[in-house]
This record gives C-alpha cells, sequence and structure tokens, in this order.
C-alpha cells in the first residue's frame, strides 16, 4: 500500500503539470489569443476538483487533524499556515471563474505561485514531518481517510483519472 505521504507527494506531480497549464492558457489570454471553447472553465473544474476537493480535502480532513496528536501545534503553526493557503487559493480560484479577463489572468498567475510555493513547502517540510511523527498505525487511518474521500467523489478524485484529464487538457493546449 502507497503510504499517505506518497499519495499526496503524486498528487502533487499532477497538481504542477496541471499549474503549467493554466499558466500557458492565461498567458494565451493575456495575449490575445482565445482558447477553445470551455477549457478555460475545464482547467478551473478540474482544479477545483481534484487539487482542492480531493487533495486539499485529505489534508484537512486526515493528515492535519493526525499531525495534531502527536502534538504538531496546528494555531499558529505550519499546518495553520498550510491551511491558510488552501483559502487563499479558493479565492483565487473562483477569481478565475468571473471577472474582467486581466483579472482572471492575474488570479491565474498568483493562483500557480502559491500552489507551487506551498506545495514546495508540503514536500520539504510539512511531509516529511508526518512520516516522522506518525506512528504505522495512525499513517494506515490516514491512508483510509483519504481511500473514504476519494470514494465519496468517484472518479475526479483517482490519480490515474485527474492524469488523463491533465493530458487531455495538454493536448487541448498543444501542450502535450
Amino acid at each position: 500500500m502507497t503510504s499517505p505521504t506518497d499519495m499526496l507527494r503524486n498528487e502533487h506531480r499532477v497538481i504542477l503539470r496541471a499549474l503549467v497549464l493554466l499558466e500557458v492558457a492565461a498567458g494565451r489570454l493575456s495575449g490575445g489569443q482565445p482558447l477553445r471553447d470551455g477549457l478555460w472553465e475545464e482547467l478551473l473544474d478540474w482544479l477545483r476538483a481534484f487539487a482542492d476537493r480531493n487533495h486539499h480535502a485529505k489534508e484537512e480532513q486526515h493528515l492535519f487533524p493526525a499531525l495534531g496528536e502527536p502534538g504538531v501545534p496546528t494555531p499558529g503553526g505550519r499546518v495553520s499556515v498550510m491551511l491558510d493557503e488552501h483559502t487563499e487559493g479558493r479565492a483565487l480560484l473562483q477569481a478565475m471563474a468571473a471577472g474582467a479577463m486581466g483579472r482572471r489572468v492575474e488570479a491565474a498567475r498568483l493562483y500557480g505561485q502559491l500552489l507551487r510555493d506551498h506545495i514546495d513547502k508540503e514536500n520539504g517540510v510539512l511531509l516529511p514531518l508526518a512520516e516522522t511523527v506518525l506512528d504505522p498505525q495512525s499513517q494506515l487511518l490516514v491512508a483510509r481517510g483519504f481511500e473514504k474521500i476519494e470514494m465519496e467523489l468517484g472518479p475526479v478524485a483517482v490519480l490515474e483519472h485527474a492524469e488523463a484529464v491533465v493530458d487531455r487538457l495538454a493536448a487541448a493546449l498543444g501542450e502535450a
């Protein structure tokens, strides 16, 4: 069985690929180049479904609370920073979905940078910390929680499906 931290790292890899596509799409829009009808919305839908409702939910509902058990501070600590960044990312996703195109493009740029920095912090600090402080039983409980989220969300939460959607979006942008 894949460890919960490895699951999150694998999801990070796919999210980073999607961020490249977001930046390509935003760059085209800012340069006045049209995108295929619905492509921007499909990309945002993927980010909402996979990065937020799946990936961030796994962290918020299962990993972060498990880190509190062995005494990793939540208020004012690393976990609090991660939660604040999830909230900021959600606001930027909303900004990318509505309003003037210039504002959407700027929100996409900010979102991409936020998530890259966020993923660096998680991969470099938080996930190694989790591997150190969570005993095997705790890791198993976190992994089961992750599986529950995937079952509730269905195919959109499955890594292989997420990768296939990113591949399709990349092809639509000519970035395959």
